[in-house]
């Protein structure tokens, strides 16, 4: 099993502790790019897939870095909802 794998098998299990960090790797996985959506948008940044048009828009856990427990639901329904995840 390889790190996107292990990455994707992990996340899926809606871990208490998934941070930001391994977001942004999984939503690389799938060929997503992160913006910042500009100078005065705070927290909130952009994961845009180019290829399929794709936008996943959220706001970066503080003062933790740890992803809370429904946005790890909404990550893993807008993933499944957009067949990156079976």
């Amino acid at each position: 099993m390889n790190k996107k794998e292990k990455l994707i098998k992990r996340f899926k299990t809606l871990p208490r502790d998934f941070t930001f960090e391994e977001v942004l790797t999984l939503f690389q996985y799938y060929g997503f790019v992160l913006d910042n959506k500009g100078a005065t948008s705070g927290s909130r940044v952009k994961f845009y897939n180019a290829e399929n048009q794709n936008v996943y828009i959220m706001h970066k856990p503080h003062p933790s870095n740890i992803i809370k427990g429904y946005m790890m639901r909404d990550i893993l329904n807008y993933l499944l909802k957009n067949n990156y995840i079976k």
